[in-house]
């Protein structure tokens, strides 16, 4: 879905533009990122576009769509329903910026052309959280371990006692090498 921004300035400046659609964003979201996004469903978005009084576009919409995506501990794939809002504002020029919060999303409009779907595509993206994990994996007990190594979670005070207490055996003599040094120096 594309929208040419004069065109809107023109054709809906008294009234807002509706739009209740599904998007077909799987070829892009696929190609795009590969190992972010392994399938996704059609993207429902349902909102307005209004056109401010200095001729800017605001650009609302609810977005429902389930993304799958790989585990982040074993890259299995887990399906991560997202329903979220979109609110960003279009803008002609880089002057129009300085009429916005730091904290609005403002976009320049280039070569008069706002696409939506690449827009919907991006704060999909943003939904992924950083942790991804199966249901086995949220249910589990105990993370996954094999000979000679374990999965820790950092800043888990448990396993860095563990890790302190190992000593890898090559290193062994080396443990108490300053003592031994600074017993020498005395002499």
């Amino acid at each position: 879905m594309k929208l040419s921004l004069s065109e809107l300035q023109k054709e809906y400046r008294h009234e807002p533009l509706k739009f209740d659609e599904a998007l077909d964003l799987k070829a892009d979201l696929m190609e795009r990122y590969p190992d972010e996004v392994l399938d996704v469903t059609p993207v429902h978005i349902n909102g307005m576009v209004s056109v401010e009084g200095s001729g800017d576009v605001l650009f609302y919409a609810h977005v429902k769509a389930t993304l799958t995506v790989p585990s982040t501990r074993s890259l299995t794939p887990v399906e991560l329903p997202t329903a979220f809002d979109v609110t960003e504002f279009y803008v002609a020029s880089q002057a129009a910026l300085a009429r916005y919060e730091k904290t609005d999303v403002v976009l320049v409009v280039e070569d008069d052309v706002i696409d939506v779907d690449k827009a919907i595509a991006d704060n999909l993206l943003l939904q992924i959280p950083m942790q991804v994990l199966t249901k086995a994996e949220q249910s589990a007990d105990k993370l996954p371990e094999g000979q000679d190594w374990e999965v820790t979670i950092e800043g888990d005070p448990d396993a860095e006692e563990s890790d302190s207490k190992t000593v890898d055996p090559r290193l062994a003599k080396l443990k108490n090498f300053f003592d031994d040094s600074s017993k020498g120096d005395e002499k």
